[in-house]
């Protein structure tokens, strides 16, 4: 509550509120559609809309008089900061009487810009007042009407105004009045006036809890609007409308995937399934394997599956390969080569306090050490003599362990989930990142199922200084040559390479710069930004912790994901994207719309309130 005559100070507008919430928290809990840098909220009275007999102190919230207080030509108002948004729905605000003065002559209520401040508020046209020597109201006239009691020292005076239907009420000491004024202009101020020596008032514009318990009236007045929108008079011929809101949300479940639920929707709604089931699975499988992080694999299938697509539409490609690049530092990108049957299951540590949930410990500035120490330990042993097995034993890493670029962190990969049919499931789907900087990495050697072979226990340090070393295992084939054209999106796969992971991301990286002057200059400033974001991944030992480590949030692959979806979609002369996503849309735009035109409802139009309920 604001300050009181004990010499308790008032709340800094820039502060914190008494519940520990900052001011700015609190104001988006009381009016969260409200937008500041378009409609700021008033958080205090203005130092220039004042007349010269008001004096300001305590942050601008204490307001008390300094005139001579003889005749009403001696009154003095004073507006606040800026005019109560009508995307608040139902704006509050209270002002403590901290003396009444000599004769209490103060008035609380609202004004328009351009008002007379010589003057009580009420007593001029656009000026409404409840004043406290009399608890007479004032609508823009000298006469006042009955209201309400009297208010003197102590007495805790509120001010409502209700967006919706434009009337205004008052409270005193958590008590409402009823309704003061009806039909109010728009774009009002708060203001107080005072008249008389030794009147001191301060204001709680929601800076700390208000006396009256204003968000239950904001909660009633929700529940109002959300029954007025499911009141709203349906067309008699409603089964047309239902049929139509079955079809979008058909094209919903279609465009996204999901083809087992889209079916059983068809099915229960009595609607025809006339698509390609082929299609839709081949379309997932591309955006699971974007959402794994796997983008290599994810642009070769797309480029097998839809020719031309990515050759004509370059600023996708660029865009996959920028986010191929993010991957390959993040180290869930990998180079394509399908190892069939293999079975993982190493026990490893994920509690990385650098990279939460991740068995990467390492970026590739700290691969290049290790790769350099290495190469250096290798030139050694073999001016001693040293033979190429020992070179690998003194490089492999233990039975459980691959050593990624010469560095000896456990990295065992992790499996995408999908159902036996290559990719069926809806939704299901484990985003985990399974291979390291851009290195394919096997199992310790031990098959499921069990295999008694004298090489059954391999140790694989996935690559020997940059060279791909061949496994050899009785039990263990691999197929290098022929591509499974159905292969699940869960195999891990990799190619054999004779670079280590950071030479070929820094390759990649001059690639897709190069990539970058070619394209259109119209996009060239999001292009360079893209670049430049990526390639300061480089400049981090520890890239996951630094400030463009957002990059490497799984979550930013959703964004990429959606792009390549639409494409997709549109080369089939298919919508970019779904009817049902393009009302929603439509129907916040329209809120919107109802905002800037001074509409107070909109405050309580949640297109997201009336979905869950």
């Amino acid at each position: 509550m604001a300050a009181v005559s004990s010499g308790r100070s008032v709340m800094d507008p820039q502060g914190e509120t008494g519940n520990g919430m900052s001011i700015d928290e609190r104001f988006k809990q009381l009016y969260p559609n409200v937008d500041e840098e378009k409609t700021p909220l008033p958080r205090c009275w203005s130092t220039k809309d004042k007349y010269t007999y008001i004096g300001l102190s305590q942050n601008n919230l204490r307001v008390h008089y300094k005139g001579h207080g003889k005749t009403h030509r001696d009154a003095a108002s004073v507006h606040a900061t800026q005019p109560i948004p009508p995307t608040c729905g139902l704006y509050y605000f209270e002002v403590k009487i901290v003396s009444k003065g000599r004769d209490g002559y103060m008035g609380i209520g609202l004004s328009a810009h351009g008002v007379n401040l010589n003057r009580l508020p009420g007593w001029d046209k656009h000026s409404y007042g409840y004043h406290g020597d009399d608890g007479h109201t004032f609508c823009s006239s000298g006469t006042g009407q009955p209201y309400g009691p009297t208010f003197t020292t102590g007495d805790v005076i509120g001010c409502g105004v209700n967006l919706v239907d434009n009337t205004c009420f008052y409270t005193k000491n958590g008590h409402h009045l009823g309704t003061a004024f009806t039909d109010l202009p728009p774009n009002l101020y708060p203001t107080v006036g005072l008249q008389t020596p030794g009147e001191v008032v301060d204001a709680n514009f929601g800076q700390e809890p208000f006396v009256f318990d204003i968000e239950d009236m904001m909660k009633e007045l929700r529940s109002r609007t959300r029954l007025s929108i499911y009141d709203f008079p349906v067309p008699e011929s409603q089964g047309e409308w239902q049929a139509l809101l079955n079809r979008m949300v058909s094209t919903y479940l279609i465009h996204h995937g999901y083809c087992n639920t889209a079916e059983a929707f068809a099915h229960i709604t009595d609607q025809p399934f006339t698509e390609d089931l082929t299609s839709i699975k081949n379309r997932q499988r591309i955006l699971k394997l974007v959402l794994a992080g796997r983008m290599g694999e994810a642009i070769e299938r797309t480029s097998r599956l839809y020719p031309g697509l990515l050759e004509h539409n370059q600023n996708l490609l660029f865009m996959l390969k920028c986010r191929q690049f993010v991957e390959m530092v993040n180290g869930s990108d990998v180079e394509v080569c399908p190892r069939k049957n293999l079975v993982y299951s190493p026990s490893y540590n994920t509690s990385s306090p650098n990279r939460p949930n991740s068995p990467i410990q390492t970026s590739v500035i700290q691969s290049t050490k290790s790769y350099s120490n290495n190469n250096k330990t290798a030139t050694t042993a073999s001016s001693k003599g040293s033979t190429v097995e020992e070179l690998n034993s003194q490089n492999s890493a233990p039975p459980s362990a691959v050593a990624m670029n010469g560095n000896s962190d456990t990295a065992p990969p992790q499996i995408i989930r999908t159902d036996e049919d290559g990719g069926n499931s809806d939704v299901e789907m484990d985003t985990a990142e399974d291979v390291q900087n851009g290195h394919g990495d096997l199992c310790n050697g031990k098959m499921s199922g069990g295999c008694n072979n004298s090489s059954s226990n391999i140790n694989t340090n996935g690559y020997q200084n940059g060279d791909s070393r061949t496994i050899n295992s009785g039990c263990l084939e691999t197929n290098f040559d022929d591509e499974d054209e159905d292969m699940d999106v869960d195999i891990p796969i990799t190619r054999k390479c004779c670079k280590p992971a950071v030479e070929r991301i820094l390759e990649f990286g001059k690639e897709l710069y190069s990539m970058s002057q070619r394209l259109d200059r119209e996009f060239y400033e999001k292009h360079q930004k893209m670049l430049e974001n990526a390639f300061s991944l480089l400049a981090y030992s520890n890239p996951w912790a630094s400030p463009v480590g957002w990059q490497l949030d799984p979550s930013q692959r959703e964004p990429v994901c959606a792009s390549l979806n639409s494409a997709i979609l549109e080369s089939n002369n298919k919508p970019r994207r779904p009817p049902l996503e393009v009302a929603m849309v439509h129907a916040e735009e329209l809120v919107r719309l109802m905002a800037s035109s001074g509409l107070g409802a909109c405050a309580f139009a949640s297109i997201s309130d009336l979905l869950e309920h």
